[in-house]
């Protein structure tokens, strides 16, 4: 599928990128070019050390903000597939520091749909998350803008042959920040402080991420956000998993944090479809209306009312699945806990 294709990430050092570029070299060893951009060379440096170009022909490192419009158009030159993930992430900064946010988020996204206009960019798969739900944090409202901005960018591409979607996952096990390598940490303190006992989490291991750009990749019409069917796990039963002896105090939800993850509300369920694996929700303006889409591509609609939140999933992990899923993805085993 990617064989013989370009295909740059923004913030191709993060924890995404780095598994992305692990996949891709490893599935496609035709790829023609994978660009990693980024704006921090020290971290391009140390993933240099596991993917050196010198091995990997393909490969090159390119140092970019995508705040700055003319070096994305630069690094777009050639490109066929570009995925989107450069974000600021972290809630209580954003809160701080709100238009440095929106710089990142929300005009760094026009810069990325701009620059694929100006080149001959085919197809653009963007990275969302579940806070862009309902928002109540300034980062879940820079990305549901972001979310906006790629999905009604296909309103506009004309006659040119280019394509952008969006995938909206939860929580990434294990990605920086995360409760579960935080936890691990604070394991041996004899104390897991949970912020309420009611709270849950969706949980998606970075490959599962990759997995599902992947599939965008091939499946995506164009417009579409799409959502992956994942379990949920509750906070307590985390902290059982990893540390039964440890206290659990409970310290409080923090700002702009949410019980539940949410990632359709129910006011997306008139536009939402079940694709089986995934949900797609189409944008409210396009080309393709809901009768249309499943018409086209299959599917079917989901209930009136329908909403996809942590707390009311069906599926969830029980305490030793939760066990068996750390000690499969991290050096740190729970098995002695």
């Amino acid at each position: 599928m990617l064989n013989n294709q370009a295909i740059l990430i923004t913030g191709g050092t993060g924890s995404f990128g780095k598994a992305f570029v692990r996949t891709i070299l490893k599935r496609y060893p035709g790829v023609r070019r994978l660009v990693v951009f980024s704006r921090d060379e020290l971290k391009q440096f140390e993933m240099a050390q596991e993917f050196p170009e010198k091995t990997f022909k393909a490969l090159r490192y390119f140092i970019g903000d995508v705040r700055d419009a003319k070096r994305l158009q630069r690094a777009f030159e050639g490109i066929d597939i570009v995925i989107h993930a450069a974000a600021l992430k972290q809630v209580p900064a954003a809160e701080y520091n709100p238009f440095e946010c929106i710089k990142t988020n929300v005009l760094g996204a026009q810069n990325v749909i701009e620059a694929c206009f100006d080149t001959r960019v085919k197809q653009v798969v963007a990275l969302s998350t579940d806070k862009a739900a309902a928002p109540i944090n300034l980062y879940g409202a820079t990305k549901l803008c972001s979310d906006k901005l790629f999905t009604a960018a296909n309103n506009v591409v004309g006659g040119r042959q280019l394509k952008f979607s969006v995938v909206r996952y939860g929580n990434v096990m294990g990605s920086r920040g995360s409760v579960i390598p935080f936890f691990l940490q604070k394991r041996q303190s004899g104390v897991l402080p949970i912020t309420d006992p009611a709270m849950t989490r969706f949980n998606i291991s970075l490959q599962e991420a990759v997995e599902m750009v992947l599939w965008t990749i091939e499946h995506a019409k164009g417009g579409e956000i799409f959502v992956p069917k994942i379990p949920s796990y509750r906070i307590t039963d985390l902290a059982k998993a990893i540390g039964p002896e440890c206290e659990t105090p409970v310290t409080g939800i923090r700002p702009g944090e949410k019980i539940h993850e949410e990632m359709i509300t129910s006011s997306d369920s008139f536009t939402t479809v079940d694709l089986g694996r995934y949900y797609a929700i189409l944008p409210s303006a396009g080309s393709h209306t809901m009768e249309s889409y499943i018409q086209t591509f299959g599917g079917k609609a989901v209930p009136n009312g329908f909403a996809y939140n942590s707390g009311s999933n069906p599926d969830f992990l029980s305490v030793e699945q939760l066990k068996q899923l750390i000690a499969d993805n991290f050096s740190e085993s729970v098995s002695h806990a």
